[in-house]
């Protein structure tokens, strides 16, 4: 029986029916640009965010670049951010002509190394962007300290969307402005790309809403240049539709993960090459992400997908080694727990319509191929 690595059309027919009410009332009033739809998912957005200013835009990429703008991160300025992310965290930095400085990770939850952070000049960055990987919410205070009121903080909770910190803190509320994607395969996801980003400074959130539409402050004035980052009607309402859900697709994955400790804790006991994460209770396990050390990784995901079981690498270059960063002269060797973790890092399936013998299948077969 092949077991998916993520399997969308298992979405529960109760579920279907929302999203194609939301989907249809867009259809009837055509109203495809911002309006109510849009008012209403900002609106639920903004309670669900613990009051906080919150805006709908195209992409979680769109949302990390509206940000960078409204901080006004000028050309040529620092970033620091970490080596071990999905693209968009780095790529949007050299977007707008900025240079991303990388800090190591630490290996229990794949975040910035934030003690590393203590020793750097705050005067060197422009701006700094942390990253909740996986569904962990980082404890920022590290960071905070260490930025004062000098180095305005950008959270990438692009996969942390309802994931609190060990202090119970929402993903995204402790910086100067947070930033979520809605990509199809997150916990929250759209039914394409869409994003969020969101800010308790009421004066970056008017500045962030006139960005989003080309930097208008009426019709056809623009007071400086933005970008069409505006999120599409049809995306909102069908996520207003589902955001209520949230909680209990996040709490079915806690417990296939928690299926997984189970199943695999005795094995990992006994091989310390293979680890499993570590799952708090504001965890929202956006990835079930193992790592398989001793230069087994590769083997490991191989035999799987000949038992016909899906999983992913997250992620397998780190940034510091990739062609299109070459130029900021960094080398291999650099950054040794983010080059440790793209060699061993695998992602298990963990999505919440995912079956209970199909969760055993994958775990046999872990269990067979480290025997």
């Amino acid at each position: 029986m092949p077991v998916p690595f993520m399997d969308l059309s298992r979405t529960p027919p109760s579920t279907e029916r929302l999203v194609r009410d939301a989907v249809l009332r867009v259809l009837d009033h055509k109203q495809f640009i911002l309006g109510t739809e849009v008012t209403a998912f900002e609106a639920l957005a903004s309670r669900e965010l613990e009051g906080a200013s919150a805006l709908g835009v195209s992409s979680g990429t769109d949302a990390l670049l509206l940000g960078l703008m409204a901080l006004r991160v000028p050309a040529g300025a620092e970033v620091l951010t970490t080596p071990f992310s999905f693209f968009a965290t780095a790529g949007v930095v050299r977007r707008i002509g900025a240079r991303p400085v990388f800090v190591d990770i630490e290996l229990d939850h794949f975040g910035m190394d934030l003690a590393a952070v203590s020793s750097l000049p705050r005067s060197r960055f422009a701006a700094a962007i942390p990253v909740h990987l996986f569904g962990h919410a980082l404890d920022l205070d590290p960071l905070v300290r260490w930025a004062e009121d000098s180095v305005p903080i950008m959270e990438d909770a692009a996969q942390a969307i309802g994931a609190r910190d060990v202090h119970g803190r929402l993903a995204g509320l402790q910086g100067r402005l947070g930033t979520w994607s809605f990509f199809p395969t997150k916990n929250l996801g759209a039914l394409g790309d869409a994003g969020l980003v969101a800010t308790r400074d009421e004066e970056l959130a008017a500045r962030m809403k006139q960005l989003r539409a080309h930097g208008q402050s009426s019709q056809y004035r623009h007071e400086e240049i933005g970008g069409n980052f505006r999120i599409d009607a049809l995306q909102a309402a069908a996520l207003t539709s589902t955001w209520p859900l949230l909680a209990e697709q996040n709490r079915q994955r806690r417990l296939n993960a928690a299926y997984y400790e189970r199943r695999l804790g005795d094995l990992a006991r006994r091989d310390d090459r293979f680890v499993l994460p570590k799952i708090s209770a504001g965890h929202t396990v956006h990835q079930y992400v193992v790592r398989v050390g001793g230069g087994r990784r590769d083997q490991v995901q191989a035999g799987l997908r000949e038992m016909g079981i899906g999983s992913m690498v997250y992620y397998p270059i780190p940034f510091h080694l990739q062609p299109c960063f070459k130029d900021l002269g960094y080398r291999e060797g650099d950054f040794p727990r983010a080059e440790q973790a793209a060699a061993e890092v695998l992602a298990l399936p963990i999505f919440p319509g995912l079956r209970p013998e199909e969760q055993d299948q994958v775990a046999a077969g872990i269990e067979k191929l480290l025997a």
